[in-house]
């Protein structure tokens, strides 16, 4: 089970950091992602850690993925927020050998935690 927490309302330019804890299996055997939907879109990816670290080229420079195997966690570091990054974010885990980009990489899902920016 993933649990995401951490989302919020942030003005743009400011930062939030979320936190996906993980229970029931180890993270540490896993690639962690962290994708996004907003309203009427499908859901993108955003990042991953698990060997290389992958990131969307619209939070490049700006989002940091992390983990802590010692807690089962994996973070997400977002700075200098832009309304655009208003969504529902979601963890995910998957097996390290597939592929990091698409939604069908990952078998395990968290439940979304909302952010939204405003302008």
């Amino acid at each position: 089970q993933l649990q995401a927490s951490g989302g919020g309302l942030v003005q743009a330019g400011g930062s939030l950091r979320l936190s996906c804890a993980a229970s029931g299996r180890t993270i540490s055997t896993y690639a962690m992602g962290w994708f996004r939907q907003a309203p009427g879109k499908e859901r993108e990816f955003v990042a991953r850690s698990g060997g290389t670290r992958y990131y969307a080229d619209s939070v490049k420079g700006r989002f940091t993925i992390s983990r802590d195997n010692a807690k089962n966690t994996v973070y997400l570091q977002m700075n200098s927020l832009k309304p655009e990054d208003t969504a529902v974010y979601y963890c995910a885990a998957g097996p390290i050998s597939r592929g990091y980009y698409s939604v069908d990489s990952y078998d395990y899902w968290g439940q979304g935690t909302l952010v939204t920016v405003s302008s």
